[in-house]
């Protein structure tokens, strides 16, 4: 990722840099082969699952009974976390890295749920960049493809999916200049 800076000369004579309020990455930035390890990771709780399950209207009582997951064989009697929650959660950990800057999501494919996650998880993401190309109508962004998998904390893979993404560009201007000026201008020691 390249940093953008300032340079600002201060009255001593001494220089600072400023860094500018720019996050993740732009189309020019991806590599495809490489891996991005996202750097957050989030423990499931509770009240995440059942606000989940319950705001989507899922009525299945494996993911807020407790007594009613006791008897489902392939948890074990837990409570497991909603499958919508793991994927959203999944893609939201990798978006710093992957799509910050994007304008579009262009589809999500091959999305395959291969380990159970149970409230109390902590989830992981990482993702490897498989396709860049430029854009045949758009001269602004991108379109890079990818595969992210999620891992609970035992480094079980939990999901994996392929999604695409339009992604500006640089030169778009698009996720940058958008911190405000301060009235009383620059921050001073």
């Amino acid at each position: 990722m390249v940093e953008q800076f300032i340079s600002i000369e201060l009255k001593k004579g001494l220089a600072m840099t400023k860094h500018e309020a720019v996050l993740g990455r732009f189309f020019e930035d991806y590599v495809v082969g490489d891996i991005y390890q996202h750097p957050f990771g989030r423990t499931i709780s509770q009240a995440d699952n059942t606000w989940f399950t319950l705001l989507t209207c899922n009525t299945n009582q494996n993911h807020f009974n407790a007594e009613f997951a006791k008897s489902n064989p392939i948890t074990a009697g837990r409570v497991i976390v909603n499958s919508g929650l793991t994927v959203a959660m999944v893609l939201g950990i990798s978006v710093i890295d992957m799509s910050q800057n994007a304008v579009s999501n262009l589809g999500w494919t091959d999305i395959k749920l291969t380990h159970p996650l149970y409230e109390g998880d902590t989830l992981y993401a990482e993702s490897i960049c498989t396709d860049a190309r430029e854009s045949a109508s758009r001269p602004n962004v991108g379109i890079i493809s990818m595969k992210t998998r999620g891992l609970n904390q035992d480094g079980e893979e939990i999901m994996s999916y392929k999604r695409t993404v339009m992604i500006a560009k640089r030169s778009s201007g698009i996720g940058q200049n958008y911190f405000p000026q301060a009235k009383s201008g620059e921050i001073t020691a």
